[in-house]
C-alpha cells in the first residue's frame, strides 16, 4: 500500500511538472500553471497540439522540413519517417536584465522537452503559462539546402482571425514588402488561397481566448509568412521567401534592391543550426496580450559586452513635417540653417536627437554625392555642443556598401546612429545582413533604427537597435486617400489594435506627435501640412503607450514651440520603462496602460472611433501621497480635435478617476509622489 501511495505521489509531481511521456510514439508537456497542454505524435510524421484549460487550440499540425545536399543527390527529411532516439526534460524559473525595454527584468519559465532523432536533427519545446514555441535543431555538419519548411497551424473550428496582409509588393515582387498592414477582420476559410501575411496574426477562440501565430529568434533564415492551409481551410501555414539568386535596383526612388531570380530552395545552411522558434500565444484576456515577454525570451542573448554607450530616447525628426518652420529668417529645408533649428529645438527640450532623413546623401553611396546644401560638420560641432546626437538616414542597399569603413568614418566625424531605411525583404541573405550591420554599428558605437522590417529577436541581441518600423506608423496619414469625405482606413482602430500584436515581436516606429489633429468627417491629406486622426490627447497618450526606445516627436518645432504645455509632458515621457501593467483593454477598441520609470508612473489611456468612459483604479500606485499631472479630451474635442484639459490634482491609492474619451480620444497622465 505505501509503495502504491509513493507510486501516486510521485506520478503527481511528473504530470505537474510536465514531464511525463503517453506512449513511444506520444509525448505531453504542460505549462508550469498545468493550465497550457502540448501533444506531440511522433509516428511517422510529426505534428503537436495544443489544448489550454479544456479549450483546443491547435488540431495536429505538422512538423517538417525538407532538404538535399548542394549536389541534390542526398536528401534531408525532418519530422518525416520520425525515430526518436532520446528524450530530455528540464523545468526552467529564471531570469534576465533587460536595460532598453518595457520593463527591467523579463521572467523566464518554462518547462521544456527536446526529442533527439535519428537523422541528424532535434526538436525543441517550450511550454510557457501564456503559449507554447517549438524549433528544429539541424546536427547535419555538412552544407546543404532547406527547399521547404512545413509549420501549420490548424483549428478545429472556422475561427474569426485578423490578418495582416501583404499588400503592397515591392516593383511587383511577391516577397518584397514593408511589412506595414491594417488588421483585416476575417474568417480563417475566407482567406485566399494565394494570399500572403506577415505575423503576428490572431485568432479568435471560444470564451474570449485568442490564439497569435508568430515567429521569434530569426537569424540567418527567412522569416515567416502565413497563408490559408488548403488542406485544411480552418488553419494557416507558413511560407518562405525563396533564397535570392539574381537582384536588380528598383522599388519606390530606386531604394530597394529586387530579386529578380529565387532559387528551389528558402535557405542555405553551412554547419549544426538552430531554426527560428514557430510561437504560439494563447490568451485568456487581451490585456495579456500587451505585457507580454516570449519574444524576448526566445530572442537570442545580447551579443554587446558593453551596453553602457547606448542611449535610448527621443528625436526631432523633419521628414514627416515637410521640414516646415515659420518665425525664422531662412528659407526652410534640407539645409544647414535648418538643421541648427531642429538641434536647438532638441536641446531646449532636452530630446536626445536629430534625424536627418532622406536627402543628404545621393542614392549610391554614403560618402559622395552629398547634398551640399548640408555642412554635416557643422552641424555636427553644433549638436556636440549643444549635448544633442545626429542619426544619418540610409537605405539598407547603401548601408549594405563598405559597411565597416562608411560607419568607422562616421563615428570617426561624430554621428551617434543610423536610421536604415528600405529593407522591404526577409529572405535568408537579408535576415543575416541585419545581424552583421547591427555588429558592425555596435563595434563603432552606432544606434540603429531600422525601417521596412518587422522585429524578430535581433533586438535583444544587439539592443543598439532601438527600434523598428515595420508599422502602419503616421507617415501614412499623408497619402490617406478620402472616399465619400472621410478617411479610407481607421487609424484610431489600428492604433489600438497594434500594441496588442505588432508589438508581441519587439519595439516600433509609429512616429507620433501631430500637434494637428481632426475628427473622422475633418481629416484631410497633405504631404506639407499633415495633420493626424484623433485627438490631440490620443497621439500625446501614444509615448506612453506605444513601446519605442528611440521615439520620434513627428510634428515641426514650430508647431511643438506653439503648444509648450503638450510639448513640455511629451518631453519628459521615458522611452524604456522598470515595470508595465496592462490595466484594462480590449483588442481594436481600446487600451489602458501604465508604466513606472524609478518612482515615476505614466499612465495613458486611448480609444477608436467610439467615445469610451472608464473608471481608473489607482491602487497600483502603493503607499504615499502622489501628485498627477493629468491631459484629457476637452469638452468639444469630438468636433475639433485639439481641445484637451489640463488638471494637476493630489491622489493616492485608495482613489478612482472616471476618464472620459472623445471619439479617437484619450487620456494621459505623470504621476509624481510628493
Amino acid at each position: 500500500m505505501k509503495n502504491l501511495s509513493l507510486k501516486r505521489y510521485l506520478f503527481g509531481i511528473l504530470l505537474f511538472a510536465g514531464i511525463f511521456t503517453v506512449s513511444a510514439q506520444q509525448y505531453q508537456l504542460n505549462s508550469p500553471n498545468g493550465k497550457l497542454l502540448l501533444t506531440i505524435n511522433a509516428e511517422q510524421n510529426l505534428n503537436w497540439q495544443i489544448k489550454h484549460d479544456g479549450t483546443t487550440v491547435l488540431q495536429p499540425s505538422a512538423i517538417a522540413l525538407e532538404g538535399k545536399d548542394e549536389k541534390g543527390k542526398t536528401l534531408i527529411h525532418m519530422g518525416r519517417n520520425i525515430k526518436v532516439v532520446n528524450e530530455s526534460r528540464k523545468s526552467v524559473n529564471t531570469s534576465f536584465h533587460t536595460p532598453f525595454y518595457k520593463k527591467a527584468e523579463v521572467k523566464d519559465i518554462y518547462n521544456q522537452l527536446i526529442l533527439k532523432c535519428r537523422g541528424g536533427y532535434s526538436i525543441e519545446f517550450r511550454a510557457y503559462d501564456n503559449g507554447a514555441a517549438y524549433r528544429l535543431i539541424s546536427e547535419i555538419r555538412k552544407p546543404y539546402q532547406v527547399t521547404s519548411e512545413t509549420a501549420e497551424f490548424n483549428f478545429d473550428k472556422d475561427y474569426k482571425a485578423l490578418v495582416p496582409y501583404v499588400n503592397d509588393q515591392r516593383s511587383g515582387e511577391r516577397y518584397c514588402f514593408s511589412f506595414e498592414s491594417f488588421y483585416t477582420p476575417v474568417r480563417l476559410s475566407e482567406m485566399p488561397d494565394d494570399s500572403l501575411s506577415i505575423n503576428p496574426l490572431m485568432v479568435e477562440l471560444e470564451n474570449g481566448k485568442k490564439a497569435v501565430i508568430m515567429d521569434a529568434g530569426v537569424e540567418n533564415y527567412p522569416g515567416m509568412f502565413l497563408s490559408v492551409n488548403i488542406q485544411n481551410r480552418q488553419g494557416v501555414q507558413a511560407k518562405f521567401a525563396p533564397y535570392p539568386l539574381k537582384e536588380t535596383i528598383g522599388g519606390y526612388n530606386c531604394l530597394n534592391l529586387i530579386p529578380t531570380q529565387r532559387a528551389d530552395y528558402i535557405a542555405r545552411i553551412e554547419d549544426r543550426f538552430s531554426l527560428p522558434w514557430r510561437v504560439v500565444l494563447v490568451t485568456e484576456k487581451d490585456t495579456q496580450l500587451l505585457d507580454n515577454d516570449m519574444a524576448q525570451c526566445l530572442a537570442p542573448e545580447c551579443r554587446i559586452t558593453d551596453t553602457s554607450w547606448i542611449k535610448p530616447g527621443k528625436s526631432a525628426w523633419e521628414w514627416w513635417n515637410a521640414c516646415n518652420l515659420t518665425g525664422v529668417n531662412f528659407k526652410s529645408g534640407i539645409n544647414t540653417a535648418t538643421y541648427k533649428a531642429y538641434i536647438d529645438f532638441a536641446a531646449a527640450n532636452r530630446l536626445e536627437y536629430i534625424i536627418i532623413d532622406e536627402g543628404w546623401s545621393g542614392n549610391e553611396s554614403l560618402t559622395q554625392d552629398l547634398n551640399p546644401d548640408i555642412d554635416l560638420k557643422k552641424l555636427i560641432d553644433y549638436s556636440n555642443a549643444n549635448n544633442v546626437g545626429i542619426i544619418l538616414w540610409s537605405s539598407w542597399r547603401n548601408a549594405m556598401k563598405d559597411t565597416e569603413k562608411n560607419f568607422a568614418y562616421y563615428e570617426a566625424m561624430g554621428i551617434k546612429g543610423f536610421k536604415i531605411d528600405f529593407f522591404d525583404r526577409d529572405d535568408q541573405p537579408l535576415m543575416k545582413s541585419v545581424y552583421d550591420i547591427a555588429a558592425c554599428a555596435a563595434r563603432h558605437k552606432l544606434v540603429l533604427d531600422l525601417h521596412g522590417l518587422r522585429p524578430t529577436g535581433v533586438q535583444r541581441a544587439y539592443p543598439n537597435i532601438l527600434n523598428f518600423e515595420g508599422v502602419k506608423g503616421l507617415e501614412n496619414t499623408k497619402w490617406e486617400p478620402i472616399i465619400n469625405g472621410v478617411p479610407l482606413n481607421d487609424f484610431p482602430r489600428y492604433a489600438v489594435t497594434a500594441p496588442y500584436l505588432r508589438m508581441l515581436v519587439g519595439p516600433m516606429d509609429y512616429t507620433p506627435g501631430a500637434m494637428m489633429n481632426a475628427s473622422r468627417s475633418e481629416f484631410r491629406t497633405s504631404n506639407d501640412r499633415p495633420m493626424s486622426m484623433g485627438t490631440r490627447v490620443h497621439q500625446m497618450a501614444m509615448y506612453t503607450i506605444f513601446e519605442a526606445p528611440l521615439q520620434m516627436l513627428a510634428d515641426s518645432p514650430s508647431r511643438y514651440m506653439k503648444e509648450k504645455e503638450c510639448t513640455d509632458f511629451i518631453a519628459q515621457i521615458p522611452t524604456t520603462f522598470d515595470e508595465t501593467i496592462a490595466l484594462t483593454g480590449t483588442v481594436g477598441e481600446y487600451i489602458v496602460l501604465a508604466r513606472r520609470k524609478g518612482n515615476v508612473w505614466y499612465l495613458a489611456a486611448m480609444t477608436n472611433w467610439t467615445p469610451r468612459n472608464y473608471t481608473l483604479d489607482f491602487s497600483f500606485l502603493g503607499k504615499g501621497s502622489y501628485q498627477a499631472e493629468i491631459f484629457a479630451d476637452g469638452i468639444n474635442a469630438d468636433r475639433e480635435a485639439t481641445d484637451y484639459k489640463k488638471t494637476v490634482r493630489n491622489i493616492s491609492a485608495s482613489d478612482k478617476q472616471e476618464i472620459q474619451m472623445a471619439p479617437g480620444g484619450g487620456w494621459t497622465a505623470r504621476i509624481t509622489m510628493k
